[in-house]
């Protein structure tokens, strides 16, 4: 059995209160004294692991009454998600980005697993060299585009 870090149990938790309410609200504070962490520690996980590219919408207010809410970005169907994800695709793109993309692809049914992987495999920065930002964004374009029109199982 693998044994989880801190940022992994923070993760969790708050992923937690999202599928309670579908917003967690939560006072950085206030969960790092819950986990015995500073501030910072929960800051990096949420610049992490709660990334739009991963499916996540971050609102944050500092100060004395501040807070952090995340909610999880729905979509009307899986075209929606699609053209939104295809409308912020840059000129280049992250491997990190990419794996995000993907695995929300997969979580979201419209990948398999061993489609996401093949598709991981042929899109690193050892792959693909030293424009490798600029050809996994088209890439990943022309992945999105295909999906689109193909349509779902």
């Amino acid at each position: 059995m693998a044994i989880k870090n801190t940022s992994d149990s923070i993760e969790e938790y708050i992923k937690q209160l999202l599928a309670q309410s579908g917003i967690a609200e939560i006072k950085r504070s206030h969960l790092a004294d819950t986990f015995q962490v500073v501030p910072s520690q929960i800051n990096y996980v949420i610049k992490t692991r709660f990334t739009e590219s991963r499916g996540y919408v971050v609102e944050s207010k500092r100060g004395g009454g501040g807070y952090i809410r995340i909610a999880k970005i729905s979509f009307s169907d899986q075209h929606h998600m699609l053209g939104n994800l295809m409308e912020n695709i840059g000129e280049s793109i992250s491997e990190q980005v990419f794996t995000d993309i993907i695995q929300l692809l997969f979580d979201e049914n419209v990948l398999s697993e061993c489609e996401g992987n093949l598709i991981l495999a042929t899109a690193s920065d050892e792959v693909l060299g030293q424009e490798s930002a600029v050809i996994r964004a088209r890439m990943l374009r022309r992945i999105l585009q295909r999906l689109d029109r193909k349509g779902f199982r």
